[in-house]
Protein backbone atom coordinates (compact mmCIF):
# COMPACT_ATOMS: atom_id res chain seq x y z
CA UNK A 1 0.00 0.00 0.00
CA UNK A 2 1.55 3.16 -0.60
CA UNK A 3 1.79 6.32 1.17
CA UNK A 4 -0.98 7.72 -0.28
CA UNK A 5 -3.68 5.08 -0.26
CA UNK A 6 -2.24 4.96 3.80
CA UNK A 7 -3.24 8.78 4.21
CA UNK A 8 -7.00 8.35 2.14
CA UNK A 9 -7.53 5.35 4.22
CA UNK A 10 -6.65 7.64 7.38
CA UNK A 11 -8.97 10.37 6.09
CA UNK A 12 -12.16 8.29 5.22
CA UNK A 13 -11.85 6.84 8.67
CA UNK A 14 -11.71 9.89 10.09
CA UNK A 15 -14.34 11.68 8.40
CA UNK A 16 -16.24 8.61 9.29
CA UNK A 17 -15.86 8.51 12.92
CA UNK A 18 -17.13 12.41 13.02
CA UNK A 19 -19.52 11.81 11.06
CA UNK A 20 -20.95 8.95 13.77
CA UNK A 21 -19.58 10.67 16.50
CA UNK A 22 -21.74 13.89 15.01
CA UNK A 23 -24.58 11.36 15.17
CA UNK A 24 -24.21 9.88 18.18
CA UNK A 25 -23.83 13.24 19.96
CA UNK A 26 -27.02 14.58 18.79
CA UNK A 27 -28.71 11.55 20.33
CA UNK A 28 -27.25 11.93 23.50
CA UNK A 29 -27.90 15.53 23.97
CA UNK A 30 -31.36 15.02 22.82
CA UNK A 31 -31.89 12.25 25.54
CA UNK A 32 -29.69 13.78 28.24
CA UNK A 33 -31.39 17.23 28.01
CA UNK A 34 -35.06 15.59 27.69
CA UNK A 35 -34.39 13.64 30.91
CA UNK A 36 -32.88 16.96 32.56
CA UNK A 37 -36.31 19.06 31.30
CA UNK A 38 -38.27 16.02 32.76
CA UNK A 39 -40.28 15.52 29.55
CA UNK A 40 -43.21 13.47 30.96
CA UNK A 41 -42.30 10.16 29.43
CA UNK A 42 -38.87 10.14 30.88
CA UNK A 43 -40.34 10.90 34.00
CA UNK A 44 -42.63 8.24 33.95
CA UNK A 45 -39.69 5.82 32.76
CA UNK A 46 -37.86 6.63 35.35
CA UNK A 47 -40.42 6.07 37.98
CA UNK A 48 -40.60 2.70 37.11
CA UNK A 49 -37.20 2.19 37.45
CA UNK A 50 -37.67 3.05 41.09
CA UNK A 51 -34.23 4.68 42.06
CA UNK A 52 -35.79 8.17 42.26
CA UNK A 53 -35.70 11.53 39.89
CA UNK A 54 -32.61 12.12 41.21
CA UNK A 55 -31.53 9.16 38.79
CA UNK A 56 -33.25 10.36 36.13
CA UNK A 57 -30.92 13.91 36.30
CA UNK A 58 -28.32 11.94 36.76
CA UNK A 59 -28.77 10.28 34.04
CA UNK A 60 -29.25 13.07 31.73
CA UNK A 61 -25.82 14.82 33.05
CA UNK A 62 -23.81 11.20 32.22
CA UNK A 63 -25.46 11.42 28.52
CA UNK A 64 -24.74 15.25 28.10
CA UNK A 65 -21.43 15.03 29.12
CA UNK A 66 -20.21 11.86 27.33
CA UNK A 67 -22.24 13.48 23.94
CA UNK A 68 -19.74 16.85 24.47
CA UNK A 69 -17.04 14.37 24.94
CA UNK A 70 -17.73 12.83 21.66
CA UNK A 71 -16.95 16.53 19.89
CA UNK A 72 -13.78 17.17 21.73
CA UNK A 73 -11.09 16.25 19.87
CA UNK A 74 -8.98 14.30 21.98
CA UNK A 75 -11.70 13.41 24.36
CA UNK A 76 -13.96 11.20 21.55
CA UNK A 77 -12.38 7.96 22.50
CA UNK A 78 -13.58 8.24 26.19
CA UNK A 79 -16.89 9.44 25.56
CA UNK A 80 -17.42 6.82 23.48
CA UNK A 81 -16.32 4.65 26.38
CA UNK A 82 -18.41 6.44 28.32
CA UNK A 83 -21.66 6.15 26.43
CA UNK A 84 -21.02 2.75 25.74
CA UNK A 85 -20.75 1.55 29.60
CA UNK A 86 -23.74 3.48 29.91
CA UNK A 87 -25.47 1.78 27.27
CA UNK A 88 -24.53 -1.57 28.88
CA UNK A 89 -26.44 -0.30 31.91
CA UNK A 90 -29.84 0.72 30.04
CA UNK A 91 -29.47 -2.71 27.93
CA UNK A 92 -29.47 -4.27 31.86
CA UNK A 93 -32.53 -2.20 32.86
CA UNK A 94 -34.38 -2.20 30.02
CA UNK A 95 -34.59 -6.42 30.24
CA UNK A 96 -34.18 -6.94 33.98
CA UNK A 97 -36.58 -3.96 35.57
CA UNK A 98 -38.93 -2.33 32.28
CA UNK A 99 -39.06 -5.48 30.88
CA UNK A 100 -38.93 -3.47 27.61
CA UNK A 101 -36.85 -3.90 24.31
CA UNK A 102 -32.93 -2.94 25.25
CA UNK A 103 -32.80 -2.52 20.85
CA UNK A 104 -32.20 1.41 20.80
CA UNK A 105 -29.62 0.56 23.67
CA UNK A 106 -28.10 -1.91 22.00
CA UNK A 107 -27.71 -0.16 18.86
CA UNK A 108 -26.47 3.25 20.60
CA UNK A 109 -23.85 0.86 22.56
CA UNK A 110 -22.57 -0.87 19.24
CA UNK A 111 -21.97 2.49 17.36
CA UNK A 112 -19.89 3.61 20.88
CA UNK A 113 -17.95 0.70 19.91
CA UNK A 114 -17.08 1.67 16.38
CA UNK A 115 -16.29 4.98 17.63
CA UNK A 116 -13.88 2.94 20.06
CA UNK A 117 -12.47 1.32 17.68
CA UNK A 118 -12.17 3.90 15.34
CA UNK A 119 -10.71 6.08 17.89
CA UNK A 120 -8.48 3.58 18.99
CA UNK A 121 -5.23 5.01 18.57
CA UNK A 122 -6.20 8.06 20.55
CA UNK A 123 -7.37 6.30 23.31
CA UNK A 124 -3.93 4.64 23.16
CA UNK A 125 -2.13 7.95 23.32
CA UNK A 126 -4.28 8.76 26.38
CA UNK A 127 -4.09 6.15 28.63
CA UNK A 128 0.13 6.08 27.85
CA UNK A 129 0.10 9.78 28.65
CA UNK A 130 -1.77 9.07 32.03
CA UNK A 131 0.82 6.45 32.45
CA UNK A 132 3.56 8.85 31.92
Amino acid sequence: MSATSIQSVRARRRIGAWTLQGILAAAFLAAGFAKMAGVPFMVDLFAQIGLGQWFRIATGIVEVAGAVALLVPGLASIGALWLGFTMVCAVATHVFVLHTSPVPAIVLGVLNAVVVYLRRDELVALLHRIKG
